[in-house]
């Protein structure tokens, strides 16, 4: 039987993109041994972007700052709130004039209202609640309860087989560093995500893509977000 996964690292509050792999997999494997990076460009574990009135923000979470080498699923949140309240403010700031504000705000601040100790929990809280509200939820899993062996290619083939995958659906961006002559000697086809980023009435000027999917829910709202999402192959 035909199997098809998707492998990332549960990232927080992410693009339309990360949930547009969702329809087309079976299960997710949430990457979560792997190291925690920040201050580069890979850095969405703990951030994703907004549109405000002066252009892109970071909506941010506070974390401990970890030593060198620690993996996500140890990283842990600031027990103060002042972060909470800082994105809260941000995020009432600039979308309480969209359109679907009234829906989309509640939702929101429930998800900020308990904070736990580790940001996996917190990302992963949000992931399930955003993948309801777009109707795209699949099963998922923790790489760090399969006994991950390997790096780069090896680790992700190991994950694969740990779960008996066929197919194994790859965001673009991993190209550079993949090896699909590896995938196809452990008999794992190996696809790519085909994702053009659709437009849709954005506030504040000409349309940035690649935000948070927070901005298409706040301008879009619950049904024109799922609309959005499935209006690409």
């Amino acid at each position: 039987m035909s199997r098809t996964v998707v492998i990332h690292q549960p990232d927080f509050a992410p693009y339309l993109g990360f949930f547009h792999r969702f329809l087309q997999a079976d299960l997710f494997i949430a990457l979560d041994h792997v190291q925690f990076v920040t201050n580069t460009s890979r850095s969405w574990t703990h951030r994703d972007k907004i549109k405000t009135e002066t252009g892109e923000r970071w909506l941010t979470l506070g974390i401990k700052k970890p030593p060198l080498g620690t993996p996500i699923n140890q990283i842990e949140l600031t027990a103060d709130n002042q972060w909470v309240d800082g994105n809260l403010a941000l995020l009432r700031q600039n979308y309480r004039k969209a359109p679907a504000y009234a829906e989309i705000m509640p939702v929101v601040e429930n998800l900020y209202r308990t904070v736990p100790v580790r940001m996996v929990d917190f990302n992963l809280r949000w992931l399930d609640t955003l993948a309801d509200l777009l109707d795209v939820r699949i099963p998922f899993v923790f790489s760090s309860t399969l006994q991950p062996q390997g790096q780069k290619n090896e680790l992700l083939i190991d994950l694969l087989k740990k779960v008996g995958a066929s197919r194994y659906l790859s965001g673009n961006g991993a190209r550079a560093y993949m090896e699909p002559e590896k995938f196809a000697a452990a008999d794992i086809k190996l696809i790519w995500q085909s994702f053009e980023h659709p437009t849709y009435a954005q506030q504040f000027g000409p349309f940035v893509p690649n935000l948070s999917v927070l901005d298409a829910l706040f301008n879009c709202g619950v049904m024109g977000t799922r609309a959005l999402l499935r209006s690409r192959p």
